[in-house]
Formats: structure tokens, C-alpha cells, sequence
């Protein structure tokens, strides 16, 4: 039975990543900021049969990464996906609040780094060795035509970087392939009701993209629907 790992459960596209997951029969470690203000993902859990396991964690704590690799130290992880991310509040020229480019940047960027780099191992031991990092068609730099949301846009085009630069050095050493993938805009708490995607639409797409993932397609941008977004 393959195991997932996700970041951001509670919630969104992570909740979800946990339900169809779980519904695979997957083994699900399904980590979230505050895991008891989501009753859903507690409902999943207990339906779960023990395939789903719930761990408190905030990623931006990078000591408490660690804490939580070390007390999963013996477990293969088949898929990590880096699923927490924020857009932050600054999003024209001019209206910079550098106080929170801080958070946007530790959290979209450093977080899904620390997690690759606390939990390299745990992947390298797995049949399917994968890691996810969950991006946005905004930080494409080919396809940005508006302007504004310097902070999100920033981040997100940061991870992009590292995590291009992430699947060759662990695609050499240890076989690990990476994805970047733009989950749509979806009707979640971020992207709002005014979103073109379901939840349960994107994230079976990402699943669709995340199977395919091979050594061979590594370090790649893509859409949810399988397409592959210039950088």
C-alpha cells in the first residue's frame, strides 16, 4: 500500500488530497496548522480504517519539519505534496508590506524546501519516490500579461526555481522525480466562490498528473489537466 504525505489538510485542495487518497486506499499522513478546527478531515480519519493519520504541524516551523521526520523516521513515503501556501495581502506596486512578503516567501518557497530536504530520505526509501509542490500559472513569467501580486507571484516563481533545480540533483542521486503542478483556480477559501474549479475536479487531475510522474517528465511545470505551462 503506497503512502502520501500532504501539507495543508485541514482545508482546500489538501482536505481533498486526503479524501480521494484515502478512497485509493492509500495510506494517508495528512498534516495540518490546526488538524481539530477541521471536522472534516477528523471524519475522514475515523472512517479511514487507520489509513489516514492525522499530525499538527506548521510548516513554518522548521524545527517542528524535523521533530515530525524524525518520529516518522521508519516510514517510506511513496508522494510528498507540498500543499500550504498563502497569497498575502500585497498585490499592487507601490503597497508593499515587506513584514508579510516575509511570511508569503517562508511559507510558499522555504516551507515546501524544508520539507523536501527533512524528508528526502523517507521519499528515496519508497517504490514511487515523488515529490509534489503545489504552484500557480502566476508565477509564470511567459504568461504574465496583468501584472501585480509581486509577493505571491515572487514566492511561487521562487519554488518553481528551486524545485526545477531540486529534480536534478535528487533525480541524480537518488531517483526522485518532482512536479510542479498548478492546481486550477478552484473554489476553495483562497481562490473564493467566484473560481472556475470544483475541488474535487482539480485534485483529480493533479492525482492523473502525479501517476504519470516519471524520471523521464521530471522538473516539469504543469496544469492540472496534464499540460505543461511555459515558465
Amino acid at each position: 500500500m503506497p503512502t502520501l504525505l500532504t501539507t495543508g489538510a485541514g482545508r482546500g485542495i489538501g482536505l481533498e488530497l486526503v479524501r480521494q487518497y484515502a478512497a485509493d486506499n492509500w495510506t494517508v499522513i495528512a498534516c495540518a496548522r490546526a488538524p481539530e478546527s477541521s471536522s472534516e478531515l477528523t471524519q475522514l480519519a475515523e472512517r479511514s480504517k487507520g489509513r489516514v493519520s492525522i499530525h499538527r504541524l506548521d510548516v513554518t516551523d522548521f524545527s517542528a519539519i524535523d521533530a515530525l521526520a524524525k518520529d516518522l523516521d521508519d516510514r517510506p513515503i511513496d508522494v510528498l505534496i507540498n500543499t500550504a501556501g498563502m497569497m498575502g495581502r500585497t498585490t499592487s506596486f507601490g503597497s508593499s508590506d515587506y513584514a508579510e512578503w516575509e511570511q508569503v516567501f517562508r511559507l510558499n518557497a522555504f516551507a515546501p524546501t524544508k520539507m523536501a530536504e527533512a524528508f528526502v530520505q523517507h521519499v528515496a526509501r519508497s517504490e514511487q519516490k515523488k515529490i509534489v509542490s503545489l504552484t500557480t500559472q502566476m508565477a509564470s513569467i511567459a504568461k504574465n500579461e496583468m501584472g501585480a501580486f509581486y509577493a505571491y507571484r515572487g514566492s511561487k516563481a521562487a519554488l518553481n526555481a528551486i524545485m526545477h533545480s531540486m529534480s536534478i540533483d535528487l533525480g541524480r542521486k537518488q531517483g526522485i522525480a518532482i512536479a510542479l503542478i498548478h492546481p486550477g483556480w478552484v473554489r476553495t477559501d483562497m481562490g473564493g466562490k467566484q473560481a472556475l474549479i470544483e475541488v474535487g475536479a482539480s485534485v483529480s487531475g493533479i492525482k492523473k498528473v502525479i501517476a504519470a510522474l516519471s524520471k523521464a517528465n521530471t522538473g516539469k511545470f504543469w496544469n492540472f489537466d496534464g499540460t505543461e505551462i511555459p515558465w
